[in-house]
């Protein structure tokens, strides 16, 4: 008796897996297929983002003669061991060898003259009996200050055909399947303004697409919110709605050109004090020596000119330093702080080293900077200083990234440094455009550092790195776009009209 029945109570437990579970135990699966509906089907929004686990810093084989930039000196920094025991002496060396006679060196390897930082770190970990060839003198480097550093700027929103001319142009799509595809010829904007006229920033913006689907986005400082219908996958009608107002019916053309839908609220809007959250996330490998140096020395004088512009301005600083896999550690992240001391300090300690290959962690960084506690009301802004783009494979996840940032409404700044190449130029102009920013690059007019590959820009103005960062914290604080005056001008390119440029009369080379 007791074996039929617990053979019974088996059959039964076993037919119980085949039968379908009522709709509220379902709730996660449920929850998840609508997630992935909204990803897949229109008003297009992002896959969760990879969980990257705890930051960690392993002690490195190399980092007992580690090489440490510290203002315009080189060091090397020994390591202490965290072994419990100490280890066994090691065996007496062998007798010297007998003396070689080698050539006096020449100027550019005398003691005390300047040389690179990957020079200095061949010689620590050569051989003894290996002769390395002179390498050529670097330029002559001034003592690292504010204000010496050249750059330009460009926005690609501002100039629709010259970037679908680029793309064209740089033909990377067969080599790179992942590369954000962005048509910013083809673009729907929603502005939100006040009973003045003035700009209503942080105000939501609702899409509904035909399917249910919906898009829910602030407006940027200057009140708007810029949507691409292509990419966000727009039905060919969709509803909006703002500020408490009746849906309204837009219908979405299939060629390219800009539509603009305003609405005015009835109040004139508060202004309330400005809040800023600005994160700094830096390429730390061996190539950005030149440029870590002087932006230990620029981004006080930045800050303080910001906030000289915006008296009483909330600021919080935040960091995420990052290299390669492999590397002694491959992000390390500076949570958002309103100590500005400390973030400087942190800032002063960073030193150039690791990578090996071109390109970087970047993938890694983006992820760990959406991650950073942003505030609701605050302008944020996301400089991203570089000059390497992800590995081939990791374009996916630092696209993905980008679109949680822009879900943040972070503006992300990217300074192209030295060495910025096709890959790493296309990324960063992208990443600028979707997040309604900029795309700052250095140039050679300094004669700071290594040479700076010219980008693929048609028009710019050429002023100090501190004031053109300055100009474009100050105008994703203000909401409007601000230009350099005339004195600021160092060199002028192509025809320039207030950030656009002006397409000769034959029209655009193909």
């Amino acid at each position: 008796m007791r074996s039929r029945l617990a053979q019974a109570m088996s059959s039964a437990a076993a037919l119980s897996l085949l039968v379908q579970q009522p709709a509220w135990s379902q709730d996660a699966g449920s929850d998840d297929r609508q997630s992935r509906q909204t990803r897949e089907g229109q008003c297009r929004t992002p896959a969760p983002l990879p969980q990257l686990g705890r930051e960690a810093r392993p002690i490195g084989q190399d980092d007992a003669n580690r090489i440490i930039v510290t203002g315009s000196s080189v060091k090397a920094v020994p390591t202490e061991r965290s072994d419990s025991a100490s280890p066994p002496p090691p065996p007496p060396p062998p007798p010297p060898p007998p003396p070689v006679m080698v050539e006096a060196p020449s100027a550019d390897m005398a003691v005390g003259a300047a040389a690179p930082t990957s020079a200095v770190r061949e010689r620590a970990t050569a051989r003894p009996d290996r002769i390395r060839p002179p390498y050529p003198r670097p330029r002559p480097q001034p003592r690292p200050q504010a204000g010496l550093l050249t750059a330009s700027e460009h926005d690609d929103l501002l100039n629709p055909e010259l970037y679908a001319a680029y793309v064209r142009r740089s033909n990377l799509g067969q080599a790179i399947p992942d590369l954000p595809q962005l048509d910013t010829a083809r673009v729907l904007t929603v502005e939100l303004r006040d009973r003045s006229g003035s700009p209503i920033g942080r105000g939501m913006v609702e899409v509904l697409c035909e399917d249910g689907n919906r898009l829910l986005l602030p407006t940027m400082s200057d009140g708007t919110v810029t949507l691409f219908p292509a990419f966000d996958r727009l039905s060919p009608t969709v509803r909006i709605r703002a500020l408490n107002q009746d849906w309204r019916t837009v219908g979405i053309p299939r060629g390219a050109g800009g539509q603009r839908v305003t609405f005015t609220g009835n109040a004139i809007a508060a202004m309330p004090a400005p809040a800023l959250d600005l994160v700094l996330a830096i390429d730390t490998t061996g190539s950005m020596g030149d440029e870590i140096r002087y932006l230990q020395s620029e981004l006080a004088s930045i800050l303080d000119g910001v906030r000289a512009r915006h008296p009483g301005l909330d600021l919080r600083v935040g960091f995420v330093f990052y290299r390669d896999l492999g590397d002694d550690y491959v992000t390390d992240t500076v949570p958002l702080t309103r100590d500005f001391a400390s973030a400087q300090g942190a800032l002063a300690q960073r030193y150039a080293g690791g990578g090996g290959d071109y390109p970087e962690a970047m993938d890694q960084a983006l992820i760990r900077a959406a991650g950073q506690s942003w505030r609701l009301n605050a302008v944020k802004s996301l400089l991203l200083v570089a000059d390497a783009p992800p590995h081939d494979d990791k374009f996916a996840p630092t696209w993905l990234a980008a679109e949680h940032l822009r879900a943040k409404r972070v503006h992300i700044v990217p300074v192209a440094a030295s060495g910025v190449a096709d890959k790493a130029e296309y990324a960063m102009r992208a990443m600028a455009a979707l997040t309604q920013s900029r795309y700052t690059f250095l140039t050679d007019d300094s004669g700071v550092g290594n040479p700076h590959a010219p980008p693929a820009i048609d028009c710019y103005l050429v002023t100090r790195l501190d004031a053109l960062l300055r100009r474009v914290i100050d105008s994703q604080i203000a909401g409007r776009r601000i230009e350099p005056k005339d004195g600021e001008v160092i060199r002028q390119v192509g025809e320039y009209d207030k950030g656009r440029c002006i397409i000769p009369p034959g029209g655009l080379q193909q």
